[in-house]
């Protein structure tokens, strides 16, 4: 029974993994919950290249985080984007002390040079569907010509071996971005809390995925499958 009930487990966990790839293809968004002793949080998260004004406003909205894109190593030294704390001249740059990680994914700030703005749900739809088309093809794309610094796209740089290195939400998107076969760009937002203005908790995340009928994963399930 012991066996039986495991195997169960295991064939729950591979079709609610591939019913997040499925989703991703299809340019839909997925909640993923990296780990209660990380930062415990529930991200929403979308392929980059899908991200329409409609879901910029979503996360807006539903998730109220920071809404950022996720960029690959390859991608961002193919881009010459520095970790922020690397590229800032600042004494509060340095001696970081994060509980959960050894440092963090953060890189530049940017907009499209198309954008008025940046902020609006239309410039920042345009900002980051551009960053998932220049992820598509790096070398075919010179940074600087198409975006401009600072912005209000956040960019975050990911470790190079992805959950082998590092099991953030930022190496979580990518390596189901990379299992889905789609460009090395996903754009990331913490779900929080709208009464207690905490993290959302697993349960309500899980259950927000119910009633919009989106996939919940943990970031156990993608470890387990795909580091």
């Amino acid at each position: 029974m012991t066996g039986r009930r495991a195997r169960t487990e295991r064939d729950a966990d591979a079709t609610t993994l591939e019913r997040a790839l499925e989703a991703l293809q299809d340019g839909e968004p997925i909640l993923v919950h990296d780990a209660a002793d990380r930062e415990g949080e529930t991200d929403l998260i979308y392929p980059a290249g899908a991200v329409t004004p409609d879901a910029v406003a979503r996360m807006r909205n539903d998730a109220g985080g920071l809404i950022c894109v996720a960029l690959s190593d390859r991608v961002a030294s193919a881009f010459d984007l520095p970790f922020y704390e690397d590229a800032v001249d600042h004494p509060a740059a340095g001696d970081h002390d994060l509980g959960y990680d050894d440092r963090a994914s953060f890189s530049l700030t940017v907009n499209h040079r198309e954008t008025y703005t940046g902020i609006t749900d239309a410039d920042r739809s345009l900002t980051i569907t551009e960053l998932a088309e220049a992820a598509a093809t790096p070398r075919e794309t010179t940074f600087a010509d198409e975006f401009r610094v600072p912005g209000h796209v956040h960019l975050l740089r990911a470790a190079p071996d992805l959950l082998a290195q590092r099991e953030g939400h930022t190496e979580l998107g990518l390596a189901l971005a990379a299992a889905a076969d789609l460009p090395p760009a996903v754009v990331v937002c913490e779900m929080l809390d709208d009464e207690t203005g905490a993290e959302l908790v697993p349960a309500d995340a899980r259950a927000y995925a119910d009633r919009h009928e989106l996939v919940y994963l943990e970031g156990s399930e993608i470890c387990e499958r795909l580091e």
